[in-house]
């Protein structure tokens, strides 16, 4: 689960006009893609226009797009092209490689030494739209305390760390994933994640939920949502009213910090 890492004031619009996802100071993006960005995550493939690079101009170009903090304090606009072919990362061999290519596998765990000779254990997949291998530090993935009003156990949260899928009582299945643009993929259409920080409770809605790896949604049972979820659901609504072009923060209550 991403809670949000970056303020909507803070965007780099300019740089966003530049490539026509936005105009006259307003975002041409759409929620879930604006939510993405704001978590750290990757959009969905945008088309982008009028780039200019080392002398080239592009006219139009099919990519998505992430923020990144550069030493400056500033946010960076990062693009994602399509690329003719997949660079593989060192630590993985060739039959690895073609496992995640051909999604035989969703992922895969490696463990990497750092540059201070640490191990550091990684979640390697694969993102088809632009060929291009995605690498998360476990430790650096953020899990979920709750689900739908339901509290985690510590094995469910390394297992979601790992990529590996995650079943809570109400019958929801999820897990996480670099790849997709909500950064969680699940058997239903919705849940809420809730995780405890700052002294309070940060609660994250994900709707219009792509299906788990390698499976397709069950339409009837991924829009038959639990007791539980309805209940953190009202736990949302009477945190905060809500307010207009606002509706991707995360919302937090007994005194936490968005």
């Amino acid at each position: 689960m991403n809670l949000l890492n970056f303020k909507e004031e803070d965007l780099p619009i300019k740089d966003l006009e530049t490539i026509g996802l936005a105009a006259g100071g307003q975002l041409l993006l759409n929620v879930d893609d604006l939510k993405a960005l704001l978590s750290g995550r990757r959009t969905s493939l945008l088309e982008l226009h009028d780039l200019e690079a080392e002398n080239i101009k592009i006219k139009s170009l099919n990519a998505k797009i992430s923020l990144q903090p550069n030493e400056a304090g500033k946010i960076d606009l990062i693009i994602h092209p399509i690329y003719r072919r997949a660079v593989t990362p060192d630590f993985l061999d060739d039959n690895e490689a073609q496992q995640l290519q051909k999604g035989e596998v969703a992922s895969l765990l490696k463990t990497t030494l750092d540059n201070h000779g640490n191990k550091k254990e990684m979640l390697i997949e694969y993102d088809p739209e632009t060929k291009e291998y995605i690498v998360s530090d476990t430790e650096k993935i953020l899990a979920p305390d709750m689900v739908n009003n339901e509290f985690l156990t510590a094995a469910q949260k390394e297992n979601y760390r790992k990529g590996k899928e995650v079943q809570i009582a109400d019958g929801t299945k999820f897990a996480y994933s670099g790849v997709d643009h909500h950064g969680v993929r699940a058997n239903k259409l919705a849940l809420i994640a809730s995780i405890m920080i700052d002294g309070g409770v940060s609660y994250m809605v994900y709707k219009g939920l792509n299906a788990l790896f390698n499976q397709k949604h069950d339409q009837i049972a991924a829009e038959k949502l639990s007791p539980g979820y309805h209940h953190a659901m009202k736990d949302v609504e009477n945190q905060r009213p809500f307010v207009p072009n606002q509706a991707t923060r995360s919302y937090t209550r007994s005194g936490g910090t968005r």
